[in-house]
């Protein structure tokens, strides 16, 4: 799918030859540090859904406590564990992913997005489209 600053046509996606090695490779790092970011998300967002399954377990086990006549244990898991954030005693997982999402990874991706169409007119992955040209090209030698 095209974005607003992504080519529409692909024979029209041919990076400029007035690009430098140099702002190539700069391009390709910004674009790597979106993608580890984004990996960063995910895992977060594996963080959340473990922390969420381990809660479950815990919710689970408050019941199973308490009707084998072990309320002071279920009431530690109710009180003391249930309610509990993972950063702090307020904020949960949900609240990390949420905040990681509207902050850095919103800024890394709005850097990505400005870098790209300052440097390479809003081409995505340059350095690997010249990449795939030469391989193309070495293949056709043969």
């Amino acid at each position: 799918m095209a974005t607003d600053d992504t080519p529409t046509d692909l024979d029209a996606r041919t990076e400029s030859t007035a690009l430098s090695e140099t702002e190539c490779e700069a391009l390709h790092e910004v674009e790597l540090g979106l993608e580890w970011t984004q990996r960063a998300q995910g895992s977060l967002l594996e963080f959340h859904h473990a922390t969420g399954h381990g809660m479950d377990h815990l919710y689970r086990a408050e019941e199973l406590l308490r009707d084998a006549g072990h309320d002071d244990l279920a009431d530690a898991i109710r009180a003391d564990l249930l309610p509990h954030g993972v950063v702090d005693e307020d904020r949960w997982s949900y609240d990390v992913l949420e905040n990681f999402q509207e902050t850095l990874l919103s800024e890394v991706r709005s850097l990505e997005r400005h870098v790209r169409r300052e440097v390479a007119d809003g081409e995505r992955h340059v350095r690997e489209r010249r990449q795939e040209r030469e391989w193309k090209r070495r293949a056709e030698k043969r």
